[in-house]
């Protein structure tokens, strides 16, 4: 079993679709392993995505990120990875397959409904950054 990180980004959880997509993470064979409704601050926000720091859309990004409450989790199945991110969609919502999460929740290519982890070392970043060893059932 593999373990990704996961958002339930400002965009989404706004526009009441935090359940849509849970049942959608539950129904696709997911496990949540970890799971916290919280509110990232700007600096929370900028140390996520520190990876982006030199992007003329980091500014942006961290506004957007810390606007709102979102979902962080924790999901585990077999390749994660990859099926979260088959589940997502393309990060332009108008170049996603239908079906996908991204095609039917987000907006645009900034508010695009979900977050998830591109590789495994990302995970390794990302699910710490939220989430204790202890936290994790």
């Amino acid at each position: 079993m593999q373990q990704t990180f996961a958002i339930i980004k400002p965009d989404a959880f706004a526009a009441g679709n935090a359940g849509k997509i849970m049942a959608r993470i539950y129904a696709e064979g997911f496990k949540v392993v970890g799971i916290k409704k919280l509110y990232m601050s700007k600096v929370e926000a900028e140390g996520f995505y520190y990876v982006h720091r030199e992007r003329p859309f980091f500014g942006e990004l961290t506004d957007f990120m810390s606007s709102a409450p979102c979902i962080v989790m924790v999901l585990e199945a077999e390749g994660a990875i990859k099926k979260w991110r088959d589940l997502m969609g393309a990060t332009n919502p108008s170049e996603a397959e239908q079906g996908t999460l991204r095609k039917e929740f987000g907006s645009s290519i900034g508010e695009n409904a979900t977050h998830g982890s591109d590789a495994p070392e990302t995970a390794a970043f990302e699910i710490p950054y939220f989430f204790s060893g202890l936290e994790l059932l």
